[in-house]
């Protein structure tokens, strides 16, 4: 059960930071509970893998690659979900900040502990 509202809230994080950049574009809730979902999962599977290899870089940026690594596995996500949109490196940098923040917030808002 946790596992759908953190889903669902994924998908709300992601249609306000749609409504909130100009940038990302979502044709509908569904196409934001798809991005969500595949988003999860190039997360879990690529991100790690891209961390682990640019580590000693990550680590002499003092971890700003991160947000870098985070603006493309949000463009890659774009790429594989039809009705995602993502215009722009840098609003693919920004939009993966502001997904990060509302998840955070709207996370908290509905946790039990």
């Amino acid at each position: 059960m946790r596992l759908l509202v953190r889903w669902v809230l994924n998908g709300l994080a992601l249609i306000l930071t749609a409504y909130l950049l100009e940038g990302i574009q979502l044709s509908g809730f569904g196409a934001a509970l798809v991005a969500s979902l595949v988003l999860g999962i190039v997360n879990a599977i690529i991100r790690p893998v891209l961390l682990f290899f640019t580590l000693p870089l990550n680590l002499l940026t003092l971890g700003l690659l991160t947000f870098i690594i985070n603006g493309i596995m949000l463009k890659l996500t774009a790429s594989l979900v039809s009705g995602f949109e993502v215009k722009g490196f840098f609003t693919a940098v920004f939009g993966s900040i502001l997904i990060s923040l509302a998840s955070s917030l709207l996370t908290a808002l509905v946790s039990d502990d």
